[in-house]
């Protein structure tokens, strides 16, 4: 599209801004994409106001075809900060392209004035590829700043999951629950090596109870697990071993070659007694 035409809706924008505002915040302020009650009025109005004057400014470049020339820069990044911001607050992907999209009603009504025909033609068709592709833009980084979240939020979770616990002097726990893949495994590993070394343990329970199946990939990843621990010198012990969970392993062939409890308890039990110690009962008529 011509330079004209860029600098024509430029112009447009600066003379019509406040009006263009008003009916942009109130459209914004409808339907079912409302962002009303989502974000501060006064938020919504200067995020309104930044890229209204971010476009003015790179419509004054002269080119409104191409939205990765260096004159749109400033309107990216303030469009890149609202994406984001709307991913983090829970907005949808429809809520946050329609930011953009509700702005061509406004605009068109501002374009149609024009008495020159033709130039208002090429106008509406050059701002409607433009908010087009702003829009996709948007959504672009909308998904992009939710995938982070998600991913952090599943290191987050990963962490939380498998904790170590230390049990006794130079004995520690590792209660894993839910299913164990490749990078849930980076995780449990590099926490227990850690526990290990702060711990000086000697011996590691890894508890199964709240594993749902265990096939051959997640025996593989235990055996990794197990092999990295006794490298840093600890042995291990599984625990938690379900009768269904030992036919299964027993109909696959999966060999552990590590020495396996039914409980947590009776591993523990078995830890105590590799490490020279014992748990007894109080002599009748000790005190609680």
């Amino acid at each position: 599209m011509t330079d004209a035409t860029a600098r024509t809706v430029s112009s447009m924008i600066q003379q019509h801004q406040a009006e263009i505002l008003g009916q942009w915040v109130s459209a914004l302020g409808q339907g079912e994409t409302s962002a009303a009650g989502r974000i501060r009025d006064s938020e919504l109005q200067v995020q309104c106001h930044s890229f209204l004057d971010a476009l003015r400014q790179a419509m004054a470049g002269g080119d409104i075809s191409n939205i990765d020339t260096p004159d749109y820069a400033r309107l990216r990044e303030v469009l890149g900060d609202i994406s984001r911001s709307r991913a983090l607050m829970g907005f949808s992907p429809t809520e946050t392209a329609t930011f953009v999209l509700s702005l061509k009603q406004p605009l068109f009504a501002i374009a149609s004035l024009d008495s020159d025909k033709d130039r208002a033609t090429d106008v509406l068709l050059a701002l409607n590829r433009l908010l087009d592709a702003l829009s996709l833009l948007t959504i672009e980084v909308f998904q992009q700043s939710r995938e982070a979240v998600i991913i952090r939020q599943q290191q987050e979770i990963a962490e939380l999951s498998t904790p170590v616990v230390k049990l006794w002097q130079g004995i520690l726990a590792l209660p894993l629950i839910g299913t164990l893949d490749s990078s849930r495994t980076q995780v449990v590993m590099e926490n227990l090596l850690q526990s290990i070394v702060d711990h000086s343990a000697e011996i590691a329970i890894i508890d199964i109870t709240g594993v749902p199946t265990v096939d051959t990939l997640v025996a593989q990843h235990l055996l990794k697990t197990i092999a990295a621990a006794r490298l840093m010198g600890a042995d291990c012990i599984i625990s938690g071993v379900r009768p269904q969970i030992a036919q299964t392993m027993v109909h696959l062939g999966v060999e552990l070659n590590v020495t396996s409890k039914a409980t947590m308890a009776d591993a523990f039990a078995l830890a105590l007694l590799r490490t020279g110690r014992m748990v007894t009962d109080r002599a009748p008529g000790g005190r609680g």
